[in-house]
């Protein structure tokens, strides 16, 4: 399965900077491809079949005037970023503010970040190399630094969405993976600002990868202003059904690679031979491949719920709710209450996630990284954000399984 944006003439047009343009809607509106038939600054040249417009140039809809021929939404559009209104004090003037460390706490830049929020349902992505790939197909979780579709939707080339990489790669690649999925809750997320997050900021660069955190909200760029989350304590969660992972061209396509089926712990290849060769550069991955389970990856976490008094496992089916693991549709009930199970620990008077047991040793987290505790525990960056390292079981003190509830 693929979601393309050709160039043909749907009626849309969109209002660019005083010009109208035919264009193709992106991310129910977030963003839009807009096509002409001659050279302009800003616009590339990526001519399709049968189109008689092979300029093309990717906006955000906070840079679009009028639209025009739009449908009606299918769903409550995501809030946007809100910038007080100001005679001096633009949009220049905040993107220079997000980007100082010191401006942290600055009551104008505050509002802005302020207005970016994550609601049950809200679509989240984050930008994933090759091998990261590798890791979701065979397991691992959403965690770490991550970003509201609806902000960063006409970022549709690899080179463009090299900025939210936190893997410490460049972005010459030919592809883009991204992972895809919509929050369980707000409450799992953190905007990483404050003092509980002040470490992060005095990391220095040879103990940390991807970019450095700003501790203002939003990511280092030179052209984007996008504002920036991270899981709460860095932890995993739980997929929700339907996640999926995609790839973005060099041409701007979007392709679908695999659908999670969570009823199965697995990913569902929906991508067809024409596309396979995107999935050359990720390692021991047959692109001929039609499943891939999950089911025997450890897990750091889990969905649990309630109906008629017994615990179920649970699962994300947003935006419809929650409702019972089960693999028959007569058993997937709705939940009563639901919550996220995850493990914390202290080793060495450092707080963390526990990832996983092997042989008496544990797999930890830090949910706080800063200078002394990366140093203190000997913990390794894996991403941006991301720190962990193995404990002697033993050593390990106020090992505890905590429930966070969600509200329903």
């Amino acid at each position: 399965m693929t979601v393309t944006h050709q160039a043909s003439d749907t009626g849309l047009r969109v209002v660019h900077e005083g010009t109208t343009y035919p264009a193709e809607e992106i991310a129910r509106g977030a963003a839009y491809e807009l096509f002409r038939a001659d050279e302009a600054p800003g616009f590339e040249w990526a001519p399709r079949p049968g189109s008689a417009l092979p300029w093309r140039r990717f906006v955000h809809v906070t840079e679009v005037g009028a639209v025009q021929g739009a449908t009606e939404p299918a769903e409550e559009p995501e809030a946007p970023l809100l910038v007080p209104l100001h005679r001096e004090h633009g949009w220049a003037y905040v993107h220079q503010l997000s980007q100082r460390p010191t401006a942290a706490g600055d009551p104008t830049l505050s509002t802005v970040r302020a207005s970016a929020v994550v609601r049950r349902g809200t679509r989240m992505v984050k930008v994933l190399s090759a091998q990261q790939l590798a890791g979701y197909v065979r397991g691992w979780l959403p965690h770490g630094f991550c970003y509201r579709e609806h902000d960063v939707a006409h970022l549709r080339t690899p080179a463009a969405l090299a900025v939210l990489r936190g893997d410490g790669a460049g972005g010459g690649d030919d592809v883009a993976y991204v992972l895809r999925w919509r929050a369980a809750d707000p409450v799992d997320y953190e905007v990483p600002v404050g003092p509980a997050h002040r470490g992060l900021l005095a990391l220095p660069p040879r103990d940390r990868l991807g970019p450095p955190v700003l501790g203002t909200g939003f990511v280092p760029s030179n052209a984007q202003l996008i504002p920036e989350f991270v899981t709460r304590d860095c932890a995993d969660l739980p997929l929700p059904a339907n996640a999926t992972l995609l790839a973005y061209t060099a041409d701007g396509v979007e392709v679908v690679l695999y659908s999670y089926q969570a009823e199965q712990r697995g990913w569902l290849r929906m991508v067809g031979p024409q596309w396979r060769h995107l999935l050359a550069a990720v390692p021991e991955l047959s692109p001929d491949q039609e499943y891939l389970p999950t089911g025997d990856a450890p897990r750091s976490t889990q969905l649990v719920g309630g109906h008629g008094g017994t615990e179920y496992e649970a699962v994300a089916d947003l935006p419809g709710g929650f409702r019972v693991l089960a693999m028959t549709r007569a058993a997937r009930y709705p939940v009563e209450w639901v919550a996220r199970r995850l493990r914390y620990a202290r080793w060495r008077d450092v707080p963390c996630l526990v990832l996983r047991e092997e042989a008496g040793w544990l797999r930890l987290r830090l949910c706080r990284p800063d200078p002394d505790s990366v140093v203190g525990t000997g913990s390794q960056c894996h991403e941006r954000g991301v720190y962990e390292t193995w404990a002697p079981g033993a050593e390990v003190t106020d090992d505890q399984v905590v429930d966070q509830p969600y509200a329903l």
